[in-house]
């Protein structure tokens, strides 16, 4: 997991140069036609990558975004009026049945079906109208990292080919040295606070909401901490009722709008007598954290989950685990 997560900046810079060309295609092809409506169809961290495309699409496009339960489809056969509309599934392996079946049947009722995914001759690939390679390579580690980092980007590039934006289509080319300084932050200060913990509740807003979510999972399969992830925005709305003295929060506070309000509710929390990790840039002098920034904020998140990983993984051990053999789980999940 550790070498992995190390490895994203390669990655990403093989994406550029392997990759970029046919999203480059797609988003010329997405601005020709202008769907009204998005889909993402996704699981596990890849769901979370699809989150990201969510808010990024709806943020900067306008487009309205929804995550469909593949349920829907594979077990209950509903007909889904989907025509002249785009449908993006996010996957590392492209294997999973229920993921495959979904993206056939929203190609077959006239979706605009786009496939991102590790494994380009996968039949995810197969089966969509569209398939980009996240170049993340070979991901040995059952716990997803270079390949989470490997969707976001190529989300942003997809939402930056499709906008035409200059400024985040430079912003990702400078990505993989971010990538590399953000690897570089010391968090040690978050596994002194959580080897002994039992549980955490993990919080962002906006397009660090991703990253909460990934990270949750992250402190679950590697770390056995039964971790959740809530919006800052949900916090007050029933969860702040689970917090008491020395309970741990890991709020992500990246750039943005949704930054002030989530720093103000780190310090309300402290007051409250929570463990808080605040995840903040420099530049805020009450984090705990320190987060890289990028050349555009769209992609803080990148950067945010980056210096996450590494210190995941190096909690994992301090609580005498093996993050690469996460208990009862494997590297591909097939559902129906």
């Amino acid at each position: 997991m550790l070498e992995e997560a190390l490895y994203a900046a390669e990655a990403v810079a093989a994406q550029h140069m392997y990759a970029d060309e046919g999203l480059a295609a797609l988003g010329r092809e997405l601005a020709r036609i202008r769907p009204q409506l998005a889909l993402t169809v996704a699981r596990g961290s890849s769901d979370h990558a699809a989150s990201y495309f969510a808010y990024l699409a709806m943020q900067r496009l306008g487009v309205p975004v929804v995550s469909l339960p593949m349920s829907i489809v594979t077990l209950h056969q509903s007909p889904l009026a989907v025509k002249g509309q785009l449908a993006v599934a996010v996957s590392q392996s492209g294997q999973s049945p229920d993921l495959v079946d979904t993206m056939k049947a929203l190609s077959d009722a006239g979706a605009h079906t786009v496939a991102l995914v590790n494994k380009p001759h996968s039949p995810l690939a197969e089966a969509c109208h569209w398939a980009a390679p996240l170049c993340a390579g070979e991901e040995k580690s059952v716990a997803a990292t270079k390949s989470y980092i490997t969707a976001l980007s190529a989300v942003a590039r997809l939402v930056a080919h499709w906008q035409n934006d200059a400024g985040l289509l430079a912003a990702l080319e400078n990505l993989p040295q971010r990538l590399t300084e953000a690897a570089a932050q010391d968090w040690s200060a978050a596994i002194e606070v959580l080897q002994p913990a039992e549980r955490i509740m993990v919080v962002g807003r906006g397009l660090g909401f991703a990253v909460a979510l990934e990270a949750a999972l992250k402190f679950k399969e590697t770390c056995a901490i039964q971790a959740e992830a809530f919006s800052g925005a949900e916090i007050k709305h029933g969860p702040m009722a689970l917090i008491d003295e020395g309970y741990p929060l890991l709020v992500f506070a990246p750039r943005g709008p949704e930054q002030q309000g989530l720093i103000a509710l780190a310090a309300e929390m402290r007051g409250r007598g929570a463990k808080v990790l605040l995840a903040a840039p420099a530049d805020v002098e009450s984090r705990d954290l320190t987060l890289s920034v990028a050349d555009d904020e769209a992609l803080d998140p990148l950067l945010a989950i980056q210096s996450f990983y590494l210190m995941a993984a190096r909690l994992s051990e301090a609580r005498g685990l093996n993050p690469d053999v996460p208990r009862h789980l494997s590297k591909v999940t097939c559902t129906r």
